[in-house]
């Protein structure tokens, strides 16, 4: 709750730096929604405006990709455009449901749809530009069941382990509104999803490390993303290790959340490329 009100921030369309440049009431104007923030924090308001700033940039960059598909494909592959079109609506949702994370102070359900609907257009996007290159291309799409097999299994699991990822941090905003320490946040964690996650997340890194090995024995170095997969998948599970051994570091928290949104999105990108073999027709 860097910024407590929307579209504005503090009631100003540019937030302040300072406290002096507020009311003198203003935590009794903006009272509870501060979530414990007694005095002004210019750190995190920033952070919060700049989010928003990144928010209204990547719908403008999402407008003008699907003008660009529309000029460009809406005679000869209109798919391309539709999810264009699709990731356009779903940003602006996006958008919508960012007013009401803060108008509801953070409720949690509403953050983890929120997380949620920003992957599915990352997806789309990835699935728009998938389209296009291989429409540019006109080639034939590298095909393998077994893998692509593979790669649905490591989705589902990825997918099952941000699920129960985003139950804990719904546990950890519950304690940091409170006025415990950070130090002893995880002790509030209740009941057996916590260690569930860890549980998940060992299984998820022999997974990758058993698909990495499989796919490496037969196609070599031919799949490029294999590589920055496996990478991206250690990485996470270290980030991880760290929350949990270090009293969730501030400076870890959106690393680990990024990380598993790059690696659902390779992982998509890959699912398409082990496809079935189609050619695409130029006309």
């Amino acid at each position: 709750m860097g910024c407590p009100d929307w579209p504005k921030c503090f009631g100003m369309w540019v937030p302040p730096t300072n406290e002096d440049e507020l009311p003198l009431n203003y935590q009794e104007i903006f009272g509870e929604r501060l979530k414990g923030e007694v005095e002004f924090n210019a750190f995190k308001t920033w952070i919060e405006y700049v989010n928003r700033l990144l928010g209204v940039s990547i719908g403008l960059l999402i407008f003008g990709t699907l003008l660009g598909a529309w000029f460009k494909y809406r005679k000869r592959h209109q798919k391309i455009v539709w999810m264009s079109f699709l990731a356009f609506v779903l940003v602006g949702l996006e958008g919508f449901l960012g007013s009401k994370v803060v108008s509801s102070e953070l409720n949690p359900i509403l953050i983890t749809l929120h997380l949620v609907l920003a992957i599915g257009v990352v997806i789309i996007l990835i699935y728009a530009l998938f389209l296009a290159y291989s429409f540019e291309d006109g080639g034939f799409i590298s095909s393998n069941r077994s893998f692509r097999f593979g790669v649905s299994i490591l989705m589902l699991l990825s997918l099952a382990q941000l699920f129960l990822g985003t139950q804990i941090r719904q546990m950890i905003d519950l304690a940091s509104f409170s006025t415990l320490p950070r130090t002893q946040w995880i002790d509030t964690l209740q009941g057996g999803r916590f260690y569930m996650h860890i549980a998940m997340a060992v299984t998820v890194l022999c997974a990758h490390i058993w698909f990495y090995r499989n796919v490496r024995k037969e196609e070599g170095d031919k799949v490029v993303w294999l590589d920055w997969l496996m990478a991206l998948v250690v990485f996470e599970f270290v980030t991880g290790g760290v929350l949990g051994m270090y009293d969730i570091p501030a400076y870890a928290q959106p690393i680990h959340l990024t990380l598993a949104t790059m690696i659902l999105g390779i992982q998509f990108l890959m699912f398409l490329i082990f496809g079935e073999h189609k050619r695409i027709e130029i006309s």
